[in-house]
């Protein structure tokens, strides 16, 4: 009788658990997002046995152009709302969908050793200072946060001819990490990811913070498993794990 109930109860659980096998969804994500959704990925995979997360990490720009040339995706995660909102126009994105889920902030990073003694924005101008790491303002969302803050100081012309353009913001992470430019302009979990290579001298003061869209779009075939990744994204599991990586809760 014991092995017959033992029997039956297995047999409930098996008909009754979720069935994922076989299932793939593909993000495309901000590079901004990389620890984070690497992260994540694990987590999602062992409630959903048999999924595979695949992860594109690009500029938000970079991604959005991929989209819309055909790439394969499921899911675009955004760094701003800017490239979503060109996503769903576009009818890429499902509108009903879309769902902020992280904020993060702008801070001016610099090299550990800080051989040019940057302290504030104000030394920008000083002519030690020759090399000025920023995203490429069309395509990475965080050289445009950071040419919006500039300009409305009225800087951004001021240090023209210093900047030195990154394809994306992990590109200046890189940059500072090697020393290779005087400061840049980073995430604050950017920052935190350089470790004792990079510090952060100042945080920049934005109209709006740095918001994180997320959205399944319009060709995804698994569209219900895309869902199901965006509502761990924003359950207390995931909002966990961003916290971990230094983003701020929706």
């Amino acid at each position: 009788m014991y092995r017959i109930l033992c029997s039956t109860l297995v047999l409930l659980f098996l008909f009754s658990a979720p069935v994922y096998s076989g299932q793939e969804i593909i993000i495309s994500a901000a590079a901004s997002l990389t620890d984070a959704f690497t992260d994540i990925k694990p987590a999602f995979e062992a409630t959903h046995p048999g999924t595979e997360v695949i992860m594109n990490f690009a500029s938000s720009g970079a991604c959005f152009r991929q989209i819309e040339q055909g790439a394969p995706a499921d899911i675009f995660a955004s760094a701003n709302p800017k490239w979503m909102a060109k996503a769903v126009q576009a009818k890429l994105v499902t509108p009903e969908s879309e769902t902020v889920f992280a904020h993060n902030s702008l801070v001016l990073a610099v090299p550990a050793a800080n051989p040019v003694g940057i302290t504030t924005l104000n030394d920008l101008g000083s002519d030690k200072v020759t090399k000025i790491g920023v995203g490429t303002p069309k395509t990475v969302p965080a050289g445009k946060y950071a040419q919006q803050a500039l300009e409305s100081l009225g800087l951004w012309s001021t240090f023209e001819s210093k900047y030195i353009f990154a394809a994306s913001v992990r590109q200046v992470l890189d940059y500072l990490r090697r020393g290779e430019i005087d400061c840049g302009f980073v995430y604050a979990t950017d920052a935190k990811k350089g470790g004792n290579a990079v510090r952060t001298v100042q945080e920049i003061a934005l109209e709006k913070p740095v918001t994180y869209p997320i959205g399944v779009l319009a060709t995804s075939e698994n569209k219900v498993m895309a869902m199901e990744f965006i509502h761990f994204l924003t359950s207390e599991q995931g909002q966990n794990i961003l916290t971990a990586r230094g983003f701020s809760k929706k």
